[in-house]
């Protein structure tokens, strides 16, 4: 199966294609220090790259894979808008991978002494979007999670991975962001430059093989809160009108 995957909703671009012969290609950008996303400049040309690379075009494709988050709204509106643009232009099964159990899935074959994978993002505002999965099931796109995607201060997802079942393994840039907080708790953060904190678009390519397409225009973001811009209109209306 001919799969294009890619993930925007962290700072990295991620890009990937499974081939039929067992190879999987990729591209990858993490900006550096100051250095903005360049999911914009960067995601479809990474595509194009692979598809040249392997011999093939969009119209090859069995389908498309596309992270969708939670993560940056900015990211995820060009992440989702470009697969869902590509399946309708080229006519191609879609698929959506989420994002937190994409980085889980990738890591659970690193956490033999743990049960517990835990995934985390830094979704800025001194919160972190988190979701765990137990080891054995977080290669299942379908299996059923042990915490939820949500969005949560360090002080509640704490206490969240104390009603675990087992102390995780701890992965994501969200992982590193609260390692103290997490590590307190009893989990297993890797080391700052471990792979495992990466989003990978590869692992959304072994997840998104085992989904069942669905229509381009049903495939949405999962943003788990409102937008700063919304938040910011609400805030300046309240001020307006104290009585709402």
């Amino acid at each position: 199966m001919r799969i294009l995957a890619f993930d925007t909703a962290t700072p990295a671009t991620t890009v990937a294609l499974a081939l039929p012969d067992g190879r999987t290609l990729s591209r990858r950008h993490d900006p550096g220090p100051g250095e903005r996303p360049g999911h914009q400049a960067l995601l479809l040309s990474f595509a194009v790259e692979l598809l040249d690379e392997a011999g093939t075009d969009f119209a090859a494709l069995d389908r498309l894979a596309v992270g969708l988050g939670p993560g940056t709204f900015t990211g995820l509106r060009i992440g989702v808008a470009t697969a869902r643009a590509l399946a309708q232009a080229h006519d191609l099964p879609l698929v959506g991978v989420s994002t937190l159990h994409s980085l889980a899935a990738g890591a659970a074959g690193a956490a033999p002494t743990r049960q517990t994978v835990l995934a985390v993002l830094d979704a800025r505002r001194g919160e972190a979007f988190a979701a765990a999965w137990p080891r054995a099931d977080a290669a299942d796109p379908a299996a059923t999670p042990l915490l939820a995607p949500a969005a949560l201060t360090p002080d509640v997802l704490s206490d969240a991975v104390a009603a675990l079942p087992a102390a995780p393994l701890g992965v994501g840039d969200g992982a590193l962001r609260f390692r103290e907080q997490l590590e307190a708790a009893g989990v297993d953060v890797p080391a700052d430059g471990s792979p495992l904190h990466r989003v990978d678009a590869v692992v959304h390519c072994k997840l998104g093989a085992a989904l069942e397409p669905v229509a381009w225009d049903a495939v949405l973001p999962t943003y788990l809160r409102l937008p700063d811009a919304e938040l910011a209109l609400r805030r300046r209306e309240s001020e307006r009108d104290p009585s709402t």
